[in-house]
């Protein structure tokens, strides 16, 4: 049974360009993304590039090699990791007798249209790929056609747009109209958290760090969670309490070393959950390349107009066996065993000191209509009534205090 289903998996046969001194871990992450897509890891070839070919980015000597490499095999896809332009995608194909070939981009596309779930993320997904197929249509459709079906087909891949350039067009433009109402109706729900006071908190980082994991933690829910690269897509939210202060915790889509420049652009509005915070927290995995992993979350989001303060959370801290040479300020936390998960919250709370003013107040029987005119300002934490009133143990947010500093006992 595993065999047979084996063989019906997508085999694909990486070959990975060497840039740069990175092409090891680069390589690592594209098997992962292989895997997320549902494919099989089926081989790699390297080439050093000193000059890109612009007919097809690496040297005709490598293909021929690559093509007698494949000879008998024929249904091995071949994916190269990194970007091409269409033209050199066709000259691939061609040299490799027409095999179905993909680059980095079309495979991260299809991973997101297989875990996009909210309505928003469907139509981002289809209308980035539309816009990454429409310059790769030759005649009526020829780049798409020697596709096929399989990874990098997903979503509009397996419709009939493919034979009308102008449908696609009208397409992407319906998209774009559908995608410009739901930005709207985000933004106000940013708004509305913003007039209520609600502190909001993202949690960012590299994909399957364990994010998901730690939202379902401190939020007691249930987020979507699985070991694979991009398995959260669409942004979630819930709200969640430290102490009594109140937050609204955001799980965001993870990022990726070299993540195109054209997702980051077509998931603007997915990843403005990550900008439009009061606090960031940046989640790393300790047990593998975690300044890689800061660098790449911090050098995104900066592109986006990021600015919020931020906490790095040092994830997984169970597997490492010294603390020794991570960021000095760094929080070490186990979110699958609830390891260091106080401390994260103690150190949220510190962030937010001048936002919420943990105070006793004492409302007396005769101001009870007028304290329960502005009662769901604050969160009651204890409340005590005596002969002369009632008093409580509250949180109060700062931007409300004049409300409430007639009933505020001492500072």
């Amino acid at each position: 049974m595993i065999d047979n289903l084996k063989k019906e998996l997508e085999r694909i046969f990486i070959i990975q360009p060497i840039l740069s001194d990175d092409f090891r871990y680069l390589h690592e992450e594209a098997v992962l993304l292989i895997e997320s897509a549902g494919g099989i890891y089926a081989g790699s070839i390297y080439q050093e590039i000193r000059e890109i070919n612009p007919a097809t980015f690496i040297g005709q000597g490598k293909l021929a090699e690559l093509k007698e490499m494949l000879a008998g095999l024929p249904d091995i896809t071949i994916l190269f990791n990194g970007e091409l332009s269409p033209s050199q995608t066709l000259n691939i194909s061609a040299a490799l007798e027409d095999r179905k070939v993909i680059d980095r981009t079309t495979l991260i596309l299809d991973i997101f249209a297989r875990n996009a779930v909210s309505t928003e993320g469907k139509i981002q997904v289809e209308l980035t790929q539309l816009k990454y197929i429409y310059p790769r249509l030759k005649g009526k459709g020829l780049a798409l056609s020697k596709l096929g079906g399989g990874i990098g087909t997903r979503g509009p891949g397996e419709t009939q747009l493919e034979s009308d350039r102008r449908l696609i067009r009208e397409r992407i433009k319906f998209l774009e109209r559908r995608l410009s109402e739901t930005e709207k109706r985000r933004s106000l729900q940013l708004d509305r958290r913003k007039k209520n006071a609600i502190k909001t908190i993202s949690l960012v980082g590299y994909t399957n760090t364990g994010k998901s994991t730690l939202m379902n933690l401190l939020t007691d829910s249930s987020v979507y969670v699985k070991n694979e690269l991009f398995a959260t897509l669409d942004p979630t939210s819930r709200k969640f309490q430290i102490r009594g202060a109140e937050f609204v915790l955001t799980d965001t889509v993870g990022f990726l070393r070299d993540l195109p420049h054209n997702l980051i652009e077509s998931f603007h509005s997915t990843l403005e959950a990550g900008i439009h915070c009061d606090l960031a927290l940046i989640v790393c995995d300790a047990t593998s390349d975690y300044e890689m992993q800061i660098k790449t979350t911090l050098d995104t989001l900066r592109e986006m107009g990021f600015s919020a303060p931020y906490l790095i959370v040092m994830n997984k801290c169970d597997a490492i066996a010294s603390r020794m040479g991570y960021p000095k300020d760094c929080i070490f936390i186990s979110a699958k065993d609830d390891v260091g998960i106080e401390e994260l919250k103690s150190e949220i709370l510190k962030k937010f000191e001048d936002s919420y003013l943990f105070r006793e107040i004492f409302v007396s029987y005769e101001q009870m209509n007028e304290y329960q005119k502005v009662r769901g300002r604050l969160k009651e934490n204890n409340v005590a009534f005596t002969d002369d009133g009632m008093r409580v143990q509250a949180v109060i947010p700062s931007d409300y205090y004049p409300l409430f500093r007639k009933f505020i006992t001492s500072e």
